[in-house]
């Protein structure tokens, strides 16, 4: 392909194994969109007439029309998105696309490139996170007065209202917004009149650029700037630990659609059958996106690694950076879409959860709070009531079950009201505290959430 120095043309293996046209052609609405407005920078500076300029946003408006349409033909020898781009332009509008490039490197055209589409893709991800927080809301509050043994170590722990459980994934996913959101801050600075490393000595009016294209910020080191990939690194952790909280829910989901637990269904709309067995429903949407947070992972592990070992300044091994980020983009987004169409059609056992509820062991601990009000040293009061619940066990009978001599047996300080402790609607209500999971919190949550997603698109 190139000419100058080069007395030979690529071989056709370096060819293949070189270019990045196959990935990076979804670059081209940025990349026209970043070449439009360095046209203006050059014509500006007086490199350009106001007639050249015409011509090449004329030609590179009907070429990015092109794309769109599916009718622009892509050439694998000239390697990236950037020359089929250029070379289609000068096809076009003749010796004026050949000027296009002046005080311009490839370095800084991409790196502004892929910070215009991580500008533009960061907006799509949350806003699709706030599609999903949207149905987790509006499920929590179909199902606001369902309660649920909460878990710890996959164990019954204490009752909770499950719409407190959902919520907790609100909150996570709140915070995954907030990560894009701070990220898209530190990505959203304008790198192009960085160059090759050095900048150029032609000057062009980097501000008036960065106003152009909507940049609140000019990247000030320009070798930093064509080097830097920090900011995908950044989405790419952003979007893996989305994948992680994503995946937490979707192993919530599996354990309690299962028969061994049998809390909810999964719509047919969003499970799979068997090949073999005709009774089996699988929820095989959760179990794939349990598995694509692996890949979420790998391709942020990937970037890091990429990184680690590179000197100064731009190398190409960041061509590398392209397939992992629109993989994961890809991913993050179709697991979204899928599971704010998913959530609203779980159906609820409200009887079999609060039948795992009505658990004894899910109340010891309030019994220990119990006697802690009546002056119990709560290591001791932990001692009676593990003593307590053992007999229980043994017994197969519940607190409630047992007569006031029989807890007295165990600490005088139980009175005839401990048994008022023992409903588990007094175990919920009795959970006060901010951030507790009694049905006043979680009414005020759930407004508060309510509020928050309705003034937004």
């Amino acid at each position: 392909m190139w000419k100058g120095r080069f007395q030979q043309n690529t071989a056709e293996t370096v060819q293949q194994f070189s270019q990045s046209i196959s990935f990076d052609w979804r670059l081209y609405p940025f990349d026209i969109q970043g070449s439009i407005a360095h046209a203006a920078a050059l014509k500006r500076a007086g490199l350009l007439s106001g007639e050249e300029l015409e011509l090449i946003r004329g030609g590179l408006e009907s070429i990015k029309k092109e794309i769109d349409d599916g009718t622009f033909t892509f050439r694998p020898e000239l390697e990236d998105i950037h020359m089929n781009v250029e070379s289609a332009l000068t096809a076009k509008v003749g010796p004026t696309g050949a000027k296009l490039h002046t005080a311009r490197s490839r370095n800084d055209q991409v790196a502004l490139d892929l910070r215009l589409y991580l500008r533009h893709e960061t907006d799509e991800v949350r806003g699709r996170i706030r599609g999903l927080q949207k149905a987790l809301v509006d499920f929590a509050g179909r199902n606001r007065e369902v309660i649920v043994p909460g878990y710890t170590h996959l164990q019954r722990a204490q009752p909770v209202l499950l719409a407190h459980h959902i919520l907790a994934y609100v909150e996570m996913f709140e915070r995954d917004m907030q990560r894009f959101a701070d990220a898209k801050k530190r990505l959203n600075q304008m790198p192009l009149g960085s160059g090759a490393i050095a900048g150029s000595t032609i000057e062009l009016d980097r501000q008036y650029v960065a106003d152009l294209l909507g940049f609140p910020g000019i990247t000030h080191n320009s070798m930093d700037a064509v080097s830097d990939r920090d900011f995908v690194a950044e989405i790419l952790f952003a979007i893996a630990l989305t994948g992680v909280h994503l995946s937490r829910l979707s192993e919530d989901l599996i354990l309690f659609a299962s028969a061994e637990f049998h809390f909810i269904q999964i719509s047919d709309a969003y499970t799979t059958g068997s090949s073999l067995m005709p009774q089996k429903k699988n929820p095989d949407i959760c179990e794939l996106t349990r598995g694509k947070t692996g890949r979420l992972i790998g391709n942020l592990v990937t970037m890091l690694t990429i990184l680690k070992g590179l000197p100064m300044t731009y190398n190409r091994d960041l061509q590398e950076d392209k397939e992992v980020l629109f993989d994961s983009i890809d991913q993050v987004k179709a697991v979204l879409e899928v599971y704010r169409g998913m959530i609203p059609e779980i159906a609820v056992d409200a009887r079999q959860m609060r039948e795992a509820a009505q658990d004894p062991g899910l109340l010891a601990t309030d019994l220990a709070d119990y006697l802690v009000r009546k002056n119990v040293p709560f290591r001791r009061a932990h001692e009676i009531i593990g003593k307590l619940f053992a007999l229980s066990q043994q017994q197969s009978r519940g607190f409630s079950q047992m007569t006031l001599e029989e807890l007295r047996h165990f600490a005088p300080e139980f009175g005839p009201e401990v048994f008022d402790m023992l409903r588990l609607e007094r175990a919920i209500e009795s959970r006060t505290a901010i951030g507790a999971p009694s049905p006043k919190n979680v009414a005020a949550e759930l407004e508060a959430w309510n509020a928050i997603l309705q003034n937004e698109p």
